[in-house]
C-alpha cells in the first residue's frame, strides 16, 4: 500500500473517531456530567466545553477564539505541505504517521470551532442536552464553537495530609485535564516524533551543514595540465 494511501487512511480513522465521540457525548450527556469507564474511579468520561487551546486551557476571549482557530487552519496548511514533501523524499513511514496524527487531531479541533457553534444549541451545566439543528439556531458564530472535551483520568485524587507544606489539608489530583481524542492524536504525534524519529532531523541539519565536494569531473577541470617541453635543434 502507497504511504500517501497510508497517512490519507490515518487522517480520516481519527477524524472519524473524534468526531463521532464528541458528537455522540453532546448528545447524549448533559453538561459537566458522565461516567466511569469500565467502572473505573481514574478513567472518566466527563464531558465539557473548551472555549480555547488544548486540554481545557482558553485564551483571550471572541478575538483570541478566532486568532486561535485561524492559526490552527494556517498550520493545518503548513503541515499537510511538509507532509507530502516527507511522503515524496520517501521518509519512514512511522515519521509520516506521526504527521498524520497531529494533522488529523489539529482538524479535529478545527472543526468544532467552525461548526459546532452552527449546528448545535447551547450546552448548559447540569442543564439538558444540547440540541442538534436547533430551530432558533447555533449557539455562536462560525469559528467560535466550542471544543468538545470528554476524557479525564484524574490518576490520584487525595486529600494532603495537614503537615504538608502550604497546600495541607486541601484536595490533590494528578492530571485533572480535560481532553479529547483529537488532543490525544497530537501528543502522541508529537512524542513520536521527540523519541523516535529524532534522528531526521538530525540528519537533516547535517545534511544542511556539510559542503559540497568537488564532483570527479570539476577535480579534473581543476588539475593544471602538464607542461610539454618540444626538442629543439640547437
Amino acid at each position: 500500500m502507497k504511504k500517501s494511501v497510508i497517512v490519507t487512511l490515518v487522517i480520516i480513522l481519527v477524524l472519524i473517531l473524534d468526531q463521532w465521540l464528541k458528537v455522540w457525548v453532546k448528545l447524549n450527556i448533559n453538561y459537566g456530567e458522565g461516567f466511569n469507564i469500565l467502572g473505573l474511579d481514574w478513567a472518566q468520561i466527563h464531558f465539557i466545553e473548551n472555549p480555547g487551546m488544548a486540554f481545557g486551557l482558553s485564551y483571550g476571549g471572541v478575538t483570541g477564539k478566532i486568532i486561535l482557530s485561524s492559526f490552527r487552519i494556517v498550520m493545518v496548511a503548513v503541515l499537510i505541505y511538509i507532509l507530502s514533501s516527507l511522503i515524496k523524499n520517501k521518509e519512514p513511514i512511522g515519521l509520516l504517521i506521526s504527521f498524520s496524527l497531529i494533522i488529523a487531531g489539529a482538524m479535529g479541533n478545527i472543526f468544532d470551532s467552525m461548526l459546532y457553534g452552527l449546528i448545535f444549541s447551547k450546552s448548559v451545566f447540569h442543564g439538558g442536552l444540547a440540541e442538534f439543528m436547533p430551530l432558533d439556531g447555533g449557539y455562536a458564530p462560525f469559528l467560535q464553537g466550542k471544543v468538545v472535551d470528554m476524557l479525564y483520568f484524574p490518576l490520584i485524587d487525595t486529600t494532603l495530609p495537614d503537615w504538608f507544606p502550604i497546600w495541607g489539608g486541601e484536595r490533590f489530583q494528578f492530571f485533572r485535564p480535560v481532553f479529547n481524542l483529537a488532543d490525544s492524536a497530537i501528543s502522541v504525534g508529537v512524542a513520536s516524533i521527540i523519541i523516535f524519529h529524532r534522528k531526521f532531523f538530525k540528519e537533516k541539519k547535517k545534511k544542511e551543514n556539510t559542503p559540497v565536494l568537488p564532483s570527479a569531473s570539476n577535480v579534473q577541470e581543476t588539475i593544471v595540465p602538464p607542461i610539454v617541453i618540444s626538442d629543439q635543434e640547437e
